[in-house]
């Protein structure tokens, strides 16, 4: 992250193309106050478009997870705005982004935030309950099924490996229908092997549904199973790569520095 710098000049708005399911447009996220201020963001303007899967890259403290908890809707932009489908997130008060969250959208996170009481089958359901929305058994266990865990639906937590528990946790974001999902480091904490299953599920679960899928990573093996690498550095884009490998990511960060 870079210290709060003179005000950028105005950027000319970039509506989204007709495809774009997440749209940022000049965002800017500034932390702190005074001479302590940082400039987390500095006029992104990014589409990713339906159905495709974009990979966040860049060196520690670059903003690639500001830009994802902003797309998400977790964060809300100093300046700039926000789309997510024929949502526009500025006009939306906390009950309403909560509610298009819970409805429309899937999160997986490098911890995978399961509670060691329930069963995969509970965990997956649990979301969908405490908001007051009953899922059919069926339902439930049909994303099971798609992530090859249908057998393991009454074991606990402890009882699977840490590759069994991501792919529970991606079941749970899944078992909506969400039209995006938003992954921060999904195989930071798994071995190679578990890694590429997990990544292998997630490229397959978006050729399928046709749904889009925003992922932070630093790793350029798993970066390399986008359809697109978008790199950042110090707040803003720094370039990005089309149907990459993973030697061509490498280089690209060891350019930037990481």
């Amino acid at each position: 992250m870079s210290r709060l710098a003179a005000p950028s000049p105005p950027v000319r708005a970039v509506p989204p193309t007709e495809h774009a399911m997440v749209h940022l447009d000049d965002v800017v996220r500034v932390f702190g106050r005074g001479d302590g201020q940082v400039r987390a963001l500095d006029g992104v303007t990014l589409s990713m478009e339906r159905g495709t899967f974009t990979a966040i890259m860049g060196p520690s403290g670059s903003g690639k997870s500001t830009l994802l908890q902003i797309a998400a809707g977790l964060d809300r932009p100093t300046q700039g705005g926000v789309r997510l489908g024929q949502h526009d997130l500025e006009g939306l008060d906390e009950k309403r982004l909560a509610k298009l969250r819970r409805e429309e959208l899937g999160f997986v996170f490098q911890s995978f935030n399961l509670l060691g009481a329930l069963t995969a089958e509970q965990n997956v359901a649990l979301p969908a309950r405490l908001a007051g929305r009953r899922l059919p058994r069926s339902a439930v266990r049909e994303v099971l099924a798609r992530v090859g865990l249908e057998d393991r639906r009454g074991h606990r937590p402890a009882q699977l490996s840490g590759g069994q528990q991501q792919r529970i946790a991606i079941a749970r974001a899944l078992v909506g229908g969400p039209s995006v999902v938003f992954a921060d480091e999904p195989t930071g904490a798994l071995d190679t092997r578990s890694g590429r299953a997990v990544l292998a599920l997630l490229r397959e679960t978006i050729d399928e549904s046709g749904a889009t899928l925003v992922m932070v990573t630093h790793d350029p093996s798993a970066a390399a199973w986008a359809d697109r690498v978008v790199f950042v550095a110090d707040g803003r884009l720094a370039g990005e790569l089309s149907s990459p490998t993973a030697e061509q990511v490498a280089e690209r960060l060891t350019g930037l520095g990481a």
